[in-house]
């Protein structure tokens, strides 16, 4: 079977594995159901499930632990505490700032260090976004994206900065804030942005990269800005100028 037949056949069993993981029914750890139940569950083979997770983990969107199982998002990591924590004393526009900071350097080595395949990957994350409908889709893929980017710049302090963000960026009032800060319009231009990251990264040439990152979450900040109280959004301009980085 070609890849793309693969890739086709097995496409339903990730939507059903994606759906299962949104329910909200899986235990606190994320764990999933074993292959054999979601064979079952699917009425399809434990081959074809087995394929539509390795399809999921190359994408970052499940985990396994050798013994243990398959969870749904990344390992836990222990920045998820300090998350926590932090998420009562800071908002929405803290965050980007914030990633603002962070991201364009993880891009900027990404261009340095991501591999071919690695590369494709990321491409394809691109586009599952583009053609996503729904905000909960559009915000699980795109965190797909960049936190790919984090993972391949290959930098364990600032891949745990990101983390930090990441998980505090879940909280689910500041998912709902984004979602009402997209367009059909403002989803195409992120899609351009996307791709404009992706091919600085892929001429191997980090300060294109990194301005290309810039300018891609610089756009979002602004669409965030605009759906945030006056007073807040006021003070993220004091905070930030996106002209300076100040």
């Amino acid at each position: 079977m070609s890849s793309s037949s693969r890739n086709s056949s097995i496409e339903p069993i990730k939507q059903q594995v994606l759906a299962l993981i949104r329910s909200g029914s899986l235990a606190a750890d994320g764990k999933l159901p074993t292959e054999r139940v979601l064979a079952e569950q699917f009425d399809v083979s434990r081959r074809a499930v087995r394929q539509a997770l390795d399809s999921l983990e190359e994408q970052g969107l499940v985990w396994r632990k050798q013994g243990k199982g398959t969870f749904a998002g990344q390992p836990a990591d222990p920045t998820g505490d300090l998350a926590a924590r932090i998420a009562g004393e800071t908002d929405a526009l803290q965050v980007m700032e914030a990633r603002l900071c962070i991201e364009p350097e993880l891009a900027a080595l990404c261009a340095k260090r991501m591999q071919p395949d690695e590369l494709a990957r990321l491409r394809r994350l691109a586009q599952r976004q583009f053609e996503s409908s729904g905000p909960e889709a559009i915000e699980l893929w795109d965190g797909a994206f960049h936190r790919l980017i984090a993972q391949c710049a290959r930098n364990r302090p600032l891949l745990t900065a990101f983390a930090l963000l990441d998980k505090i960026r879940s909280n689910p009032e500041w998912i709902r804030i984004r979602a009402k800060a997209r367009s059909a319009p403002s989803l195409e231009v992120s899609h351009c942005e996307h791709v404009t990251i992706i091919e600085a990264i892929a001429a191997r040439n980090p300060e294109l990269a990194r301005t290309a990152m810039r300018d891609h979450l610089t756009t979002r900040f602004d669409a965030l800005r605009q759906e945030m109280d006056p007073a807040d959004a006021a003070w993220a301009s004091v905070l930030f100028d996106p002209d300076t980085g100040a």
